[in-house]
């Protein structure tokens, strides 16, 4: 509503007439004014614990919803003081949380889900809030592609047919061993990374073994064939062009470094291996959520509008906001790659070679297909690999899976900030799933190796690979 301050002079009596004020309002002068026509209602002040906040992140370009909640202003518009600081690597990460020298992060899905059931640290941690689907791909060295062009001719087209599998490695790694007498060296980011499952979801489907946890071997190198390392994703490239490891999975902008260096050449993206992949997570202690519900409900509002701008598209669904984004995150304080490097996946494309630049706008999805949503299926798919390859050493009851899917992922908090954005304006109801919805993502087959997995059935999914851990039904 508009007020406008009236002086009213000349009238000698202390009546104002009509006229009085007709005249008075033709001398006001409004052709400056600019009227807030948008239906948003104001954000609900929740009573906050605190207000004052750290966050921590990984130099990813998906770390993208919490740079963007900061500088777009939404967690201002939720009384919200948060300061953005990168991590050297995801354990110091996830110890800074736990030690409560952060409030929370950034973290690879499997880290929450991991610490809760004490695979390395054991602490609860929660996440009501997915960060993302996708962004990451599997780069192998220039010398490593030529030696896979040659085993299989039709990776030599300029445009080889994708997705490519781990076929044409196999008799590289095969070769390295006898020549080497050691296990063909790759890297990956973190043991319970989605990177780690990945690499070892692509090796495995065409039979390459990427060894096994066991209680005496905490680095999965068991029976190896490709013995995956850790290493922190800026690190990637040069330690692809040292010749350290000979292929890596890592997410953006990592692989589209290599192209740009000239040393190396992605050969698939996690698209790929499971189309629409949960990849990162926002997580905070049990702890810190118990004592923090207001604040970390207005945390969530934040990163939901954040994820939202990310993927608002135009009229003919080409993303609007990404470049601005890539922009933002170019800079020291956030990924600090160039704007050139981060924005190919960023904006809709994907580089593998000069020669092989595709359309893939849905690399990077933030909030579109309910990526935001902490699905307990989700969960559980991870809980599935880390029995697979051994990180959970015994065998769990189906029930299991759901019972700690329950107490990492909260729904429940997502739902509660995404209802108050729908009555403020910031959100519609169809962007959320229906009230019904149990937390399942439908069984999909859409796996490299065309596997099929439901998070209803955790057991029959482990027993249905080849490679790694079974479980009697």
């Amino acid at each position: 509503m508009l007020v406008v301050p009236v002086l009213l002079v000349g009238c000698s009596s202390g009546e104002v007439t009509l006229e009085d004020l007709e005249a008075a309002a033709a001398k006001v002068d409004v052709s400056d004014l600019k009227i807030d026509e948008t239906d948003d209602a104001p954000a609900a002040m929740l009573d906050l614990e605190k207000s004052d906040l750290k966050f921590g992140f990984i130099k990813l370009t998906d770390c993208a919803p919490l740079v963007i909640a900061k500088e777009k202003g939404y967690f201002e518009d939720e009384g919200l003081n948060v300061t953005l600081e990168s991590q050297s690597n995801w354990k110091i990460l996830l110890d800074n949380v736990i030690n409560g020298q952060l409030d929370g992060a950034h973290m690879l899905a499997g880290q929450p889900i991991s610490a809760t059931i004490g695979i390395g640290t054991k602490s609860p941690i929660v996440t009501a809030y997915s960060l993302d689907y996708n962004g990451n791909g599997i780069t192998v060295s220039n010398a490593v592609w030529e030696q896979m062009q040659e085993n299989d001719p039709k990776l030599k087209s300029p445009t080889p047919e994708h997705p490519i599998s781990a076929e044409s490695l196999k008799p590289i790694v095969q070769e390295y061993l006898a020549d080497q007498g050691k296990p063909f060296p790759m890297g990956m980011v973190f043991p319970v990374s989605t990177h780690n499952y990945e690499i070892r979801y692509w090796l495995a489907a065409a039979g390459i073994h990427p060894g096994m946890y066991t209680e005496s071997d905490l680095n999965g190198f068991q029976g190896a064939e490709v013995q995956l390392s850790t290493v922190p994703p800026p690190q990637m490239p040069q330690n692809l062009e040292a010749d350290i490891v000979k292929g890596y999975c890592v997410g953006e902008p990592w692989n589209q470094k290599a192209v740009i260096a000239g040393i190396g050449v992605p050969v698939t993206t996690n698209y790929d291996i499971w189309k629409n992949n949960p990849e990162k997570v926002f997580g905070v202690t049990k702890a810190w959520a118990e004592e923090n519900e207001s604040t970390h409900l207005a945390v969530i509002k934040a990163l939901i509008r954040a994820g939202k701008w990310l993927d608002e598209t135009d009229g003919s669904g080409k993303l609007v906001n990404r470049q601005e984004a890539a922009k933002i995150l170019s800079r020291k304080d956030y990924v600090g790659a160039e704007e050139d490097v981060i924005d190919n996946s960023m904006t809709g494309t994907f580089v593998f070679q000069e020669t092989d630049v595709r359309e893939m706008p849905d690399f990077n999805v933030f909030f579109k297909y309910y990526a935001s949503y902490p699905h307990y299926s989700d969960c559980i798919w991870f809980l599935t690999q880390m029995r697979r390859w051994g990180q959970i050493t015994e065998p769990k009851p189906a029930d299991w899976y759901e019972e700690i899917a329950k107490e990492v992922y909260k729904p429940e908090i997502y739902r509660q900030a995404a209802e108050l954005l729908i009555s403020e304006g910031k959100m519609d109801a169809s962007e959320m799933p229906a009230a019904d919805y149990d937390g399942y993502r439908e069984a999909t087959s859409e796996f490299i190796d065309g596997n099929t997995y439901d998070g209803r059935d955790p057991i029959g999914y482990i027993n249905s690979f080849e490679i790694g851990n079974k479980e009697e039904l």
